[in-house]
């Protein structure tokens, strides 16, 4: 299958669909730092079935979700479609019938995950097998990025042999048998859990008999409390309809009381609502005259409030117009305060103008004479910087030839030295080279290496498979050995069973009978319905209930033609002679029924199936179970069982010992298979220190020859330096002799550094002079300026005093006019206040009147009450008794429903047919309460004191040995599937080892090839280590880059480690070809030379094979060997977007024009 694209909906920062073309080639992903480019790979480990949500950058797998920016609001569906070409049909069975996958993964915020493949919803599970199978997946050896290449460095071995296990194809294998192993676990743990309940349930089968006797016998007491209850509610009954009847008549009786008594309440009430009738005319008269004698005295009260009101506001008044005369006087003070201000403002302002008119002329001339000084001194100034530079310029190129001269002379003595240490290494080396016998040897010790892992490896396919032998042999005594377990252990608990039930009513003190007798198998039930109770009973004459040992019957009678005597099928002792010779035993159920009437006295006849018929008439049918024939059954069946039981425990023992034999056998194949496994270690080893050696040996003369040539070439360049050296030496000997001493410069100098320090103290003077000046201008002009602010402030404050003086002066006026108002309005008051008083005396009068007349008829309306009072209270008392007495007739219809309740209840009856439906004669004479109380009390009493009784136990018992049967049956099927699982897990373990070792040495070859053409030479191998089996053992790298020795990864430098674990992932991917590997920034570390290397091994792969690759990357010399390149931008804050360049198409185009 091929990876066609890549579709991307709302996911992390691709808000709007993109869709990402993986076709043929290196397909390149480019951006700025933070644009998304990661997404894009994320989003194919998250459809692949990536479940970490730290993986994905996240801390819960709803970040994946475009979480909205300042513009975009989130969004709540994240989707991501790959899709697959299936045209070589190379899917799984169950997608394999379309020509192409589409693999869809969606999550909804706060819902979870969905995938569907092709439509159809599948489980995460599946999809990660799909492309585990496909030696691809979330966290495969084809999703590479920096972070996985660091793990790979720092891993620990047993780390690193997860890439031996995708190389070898078994990630998927590896899966299976962990769910198989879980499953074994699962099924063994069922099967012990099973025999737990296996003995728990035969342990509870044991108790079952007994408990269906005791719920007999509480059958039998449930049926005589039944009728004492039904006679004991229908007398309760009686009594309740007896006492119902009477508490009605007394109803009736409180009823005619009740009229009475209202006819007299009403009389009364008449007479009362007469007089109430004329009171509330009277009570408004009263009101009215008291209203108006209420309304003169308010008005009274006003006018005196009025007075003093008046002589309170003319006082106030009076204080007011003091205060506002005090105001004006204020007022013209601040007024003339004020102008006299301005005056001395404006003297102020006359005195600054007279001064300012000649000071222009004077600060012109300060300005130009500190000017001229300035221009002076500045030209000083530049012609002491033009000498002095000069000057510096002379002794600094003196300085700078001598110290070069002294440079050159230190350069050309190490030069010198140089050259001499360099000719005398040379001459060793060449002294060294031609020692190549030893290398000889080194390559025959690697030849006889190979020879003896190649031996090793067959001695081990030889254990491995005598140890795979031995364990289906092994595995197939075990089950025979668990099938002869479970028949004896089945024949053990069923022996324990019946012996258990057997032993629960057996007496240490008295036997039963039953316990001496030997009976014919299949004639149990013929003897149990015969005898039945009467087999319990023991033959000691110790005992209150037994057997007597008596003579023979003098002169028996025969038993009717075509019964056989039952002391033919039952042995046992003498007592039970006279008994069992008066019992026939028949054939069929017809001649029992033909020869009933023939029996005499004391004969019985008996069927095999337990049919009994008695002489008297008294018959048992054929199926009812006895508790002696069950007991019977169950001795005979434990007789049977012990018989059986030895040959199967003699076979138990026999397969037991074939099991442990083949355990011995299958350990020692184990051992030889270990033992092969560490020879083919050691064999390895010792492969690989002969390689080793072979290779540190050619390392070190290909080493020296290119270091002799090296050494020439150094040397010569070394020599040229020395006479380049010389030149320079002699060139700059000359430059020093010409150079001259420039003494009148200096003296110049000196004689100009004098005048400027003098003229920059005449500067200093001048400008101090203008400066003063100047500054007092500026304060006369400020001075100006708050004056005129002045000026204005204290025009304001003379108008502002003005309008108050105004303001005030109408206030005083208006404050006048009204004194003299209300100086007026107290004579006014005093004439109104006499014309209401005499009023006020009239309307007391008229009050007085009346309220005589209201009080008459409230006497008389007090005296009606009091009537009216004592009638209701007579009739409420006639009421209340009327109420008690219903309260009674009701009490006497609960007592009645009460009953009738408890009969519906305790016997789903009715009260008039309780009798009927007990079976109770209604004619029969019926005890008294009290007696069928006391009988039904004792009654309960002896059904409580017989404990908790299992009124199921019939059924219970018959319900529990099926239970029994089934679960034997589960528990067999349960060894079947463990032996099964166990097989194919030893399969799984046998395939993965023999593909895992495929696979090792697969990579390893590579792994080799692919180190020296990243590093342009060295060597490198792989190693298994820790463990001898294959599956348990760890991978150690031994690398050894160009010029260093063998070591283990761990110790080379940063970018020889990154180097290297790049190999190792590229030699498993081109061990088990995935088809997409995805580099994300893996060429960070390298320097562009390893970068170039890089590349071009990814263009021979990307020949070599079908896979497509998708690079991450910033280098350009990586976009440059790209076939496409995809763009990822944020024209948008927050949300990226995608551009594609074919690169191929593009050079073609070029060519083309």
């Amino acid at each position: 299958m091929h990876f066609q694209k890549l579709r991307l909906s709302g996911f992390k920062s691709f808000l709007d669909p993109v869709e990402v073309q993986i076709e043929d080639g290196i397909s390149g992903v480019v951006g700025p730092n933070g644009c998304g480019k990661s997404n894009v790979v994320e989003a194919l480990k998250w459809v692949m079935g990536e479940t970490s949500a730290k993986q994905m950058r996240g801390g819960e797998m709803d970040d994946v979700i475009f979480g909205g920016t300042a513009d975009r609001p989130a969004r709540n569906i994240a989707e991501v479609t790959l899709v697959l070409d299936n045209s070589e049909r190379d899917a799984p069975a169950q997608f394999n019938d379309e020509s192409e996958l589409e693999i869809v993964r969606r999550i909804e915020r706060g819902s979870g995950s969905s995938y569907k493949i092709n439509g159809r919803d599948v489980r995460a599970r599946d999809v990660q097998l799909l492309f585990a199978d496909l030696a691809t997946g979330a966290h495969s050896t084809a999703m590479v990025n920096q972070g996985r290449v660091g793990a790979l460095i720092g891993a620990k071995p047993t780390q690193r042999r997860g890439l031996l296990e995708e190389a070898a194809g078994i990630k998927g294998l590896h899966s299976r048998r962990h769910e198989a192993e879980l499953r074994l676990r699962a099924a063994e743990t069922n099967l012990e859990r099973l025999n737990d309940v296996i003995v728990a349930l035969e342990g509870q089968f044991q108790g079952l008999k007994r408990q269906a006797r005791q719920a007999a016998r509480y059958r039998r007491l449930g049926g005589h409390i039944r009728r004492h209850e039904a006679i004991q509610l229908h007398l309760r009954w009686q009594e309740a309809n007896a006492d119902l009847e009477s508490t009605r008549e007394d109803l009736n009786k409180a009823e005619a009381a009740v009229d009475i008594r209202t006819m007299h309440a009403s009389e009364a009430a008449r007479l009362q609502a007469e007089i109430a009738v004329k009171l509330p005319g009277l009570r408004q008269e009263e009101a009215s005259a008291a209203a108006e004698l209420q309304r003169l005295l308010v008005e009274q009260r006003e006018l005196d409030a009025e007075k003093g009101r008046i002589a309170h506001t003319l006082a106030a008044v009076d204080q007011r117009l003091n205060l506002i005369a005090k105001d004006i006087e204020r007022e013209k003070s601040l007024s003339a305060d004020a102008e006299a201000a301005i005056q001395g403002l404006d003297a102020e302002v006359t005195e600054i103008e007279a001064a300012q008119k000649g000071e222009t002329k004077t600060r012109e001339n300060a300005r130009s004479a500190m000017e001229a000084i300035t221009t002076t001194l500045r030209e000083r100034e530049a012609e002491l910087s033009e000498l002095t530079q000069t000057i510096a310029t002379a002794e600094a190129n003196k300085n700078a030839l001598i110290k070069r001269r002294d440079e050159l002379g230190l350069r050309y003595n190490n030069l010198s030295e140089r050259v001499t240490t360099l000719q005398h290494e040379r001459d060793e080396l060449i002294a060294v080279v031609g020692k190549d016998k030893a290398l000889e040897d080194t390559a025959k010790a690697v030849a006889e290496a190979e020879s003896a892992v190649e031996s090793a490896r067959r001695t081990l396919e030889e254990a491995e498979a005598a140890r795979g032998a031995a364990e289906e042999n092994e595995t197939a005594r075990r089950a025979r050995l668990q099938d002869a377990q479970s028949a004896r252990d089945r024949l053990l608990a069923e022996e324990n069973a019946l012996a258990g039930l057997l032993k629960e009513d057996d007496s240490d003190l008295f036997p039963p009978l039953i316990d001496a007798l030997e009976v014919t198998p299949g004639y149990e039930k013929a003897l149990g319905a015969a005898l039945d109770d009467d087999l319990t009973a023991p033959i000691d004459t110790a005992a209150p209930v037994h057997w007597n040992v008596l003579p023979p019957i003098a002169m028996p009678i025969p038993l009717p033609e075509g019964a056989k005597p039952l002391s033919a099928f039952v042995k046992g002792p003498a007592a039970l002679a006279r008994r069992i010779a008066t019992i026939g035993v028949i054939e069929t159920t017809e001649i029992g029924r033909d020869l009933h009437t023939s029996l005499r006295e004391g004969q019985r006849l008996v069927s095999r199936d337990g049919a009994l018929w008695r002489w008297d008439g008294f018959t048992v049918t054929a199926g009812a179970q006895t508790s002696a024939a069950t007991r019977l059954s169950q001795r005979n069946r434990l007789a049977e069982i012990r018989d059986q039981l030895t040959p199967v425990q003699k076979n138990f023992e026999i397969v037991q010992q074939a099991h442990y034999d083949s355990q011995d056998i299958a350990k020692k194949s184990a051992a030889q298979e270990r033992k092969a496994r560490s020879d083919l270690q050691n064999a390895y080893d010792l492969m690989s220190q002969a390689r080793t050696a072979h290779t540190t040996l050619a390392d070190e003369t290909a080493g020296t020859r290119s270091r002799i040539e090296s050494l020439t070439e150094l040397l010569r360049r070394v020599r040229a330096d020395l006479s380049e050296t010389q030149e320079q030496r002699v060139a700059i000997e000359r430059s020093i002799s010409h150079l001259t001493d420039p003494v009148e410069a200096r003296q110049r100098i000196s004689a100009l550094r004098q005048e400027i320090e003098n003229l920059r103290t005449t500067e200093g003077d001048r400008r101090r002079v203008h400066d003063r000046i100047t500054n007092e201008a500026e304060q006369q002009q400020l001075r100006l300026q708050v004056i005129a602010n002045e000026h204005k402030s204290w025009k304001i404050r003379v108008s502002g005093a003005r309008s108050r003086i105004e303001e005030l002066q109408a206030r005083r006026v208006s404050e006048t006019e009204q004194k003299e108002q209300l100086a007026a309005r107290p004579k006014e008051i005093e004439i109104q206040r006499t014309a209401l008083m005499d009023m006020i005396g009239g309307s007391e009068t008229k009050r007085s009147q009346t309220a005589d007349h209201l009080v008459e008829m409230e006497n008389g309306l007090s005296e009606a009450d009091a009537t009216l009072r004592r009638t209701e209270a007579a009739l409420v008392e006639s009421r209340e008794a009327r109420i008690r007495i219903e309260a009674h007739v009701e009490q006497a219809k609960s007592d009645c429903d009460v009953v009738a309740e408890r009969i519906a209840e305790r016997l789903k009856s009715r009260p008039e047919s309780i009798l009927k439906d007990a079976e109770i004669n209604p004619d029969e004479e019926l005890p008294s309460r009290e007696i069928v109380e006391v009988k039904l009390e004792r009654l309960i009493r002896e059904r409580d004191n017989m404990g908790p009784v299992n009124l199921r136990a019939e059924q219970e018992s018959s319900e529990m040995d099926a239970q029994i049967s089934a679960m034997q049956t589960e528990r067999e099927d349960l060894l079947a599937a463990i032996a099964r699982l166990r097989q194919g897990i030893s399969t799984l373990n046998k395939e993965g080892r023999e593909r895992l070792l495929t696979a090792f040495d697969q990579v390893n070859q590579h792994f080799e090839k692919l180190f020296v053409r990243l590093f342009g030479g060295g060597r490198a191998h792989l190693t298994l280590t820790e463990a001898e089996d294959p599956l348990e053992a760890g991978l150690e790298i031994m690398a050894s880059p160009p010029g260093k020795k063998l070591q283990i990864m761990s110790l080379l430098s940063g970018g020889e480690q990154a180097l290297t674990a790049l190999a190792l992932l590229f030699a498993v991917f081109l061990t088990n070809p995935a088809p997409i590997c995805v580099l994300d920034e893996v060429d960070a570390p390298l320097d562009d030379a390893n970068v170039e290397r890089f590349c071009n091994l990814l263009d021979e792969i990307t020949k070599a094979s079908k896979t497509r690759f998708l690079v991450v990357t910033h280098h350009r010399l990586t976009m440059a060997k790209m076939d496409r390149l995809f763009g990822v931008t944020m024209g948008e804050r927050g949300v990226s977007q995608l551009v594609s360049v074919d690169l191929q198409t593009a050079e073609e185009i070029r060519e083309s024009a």
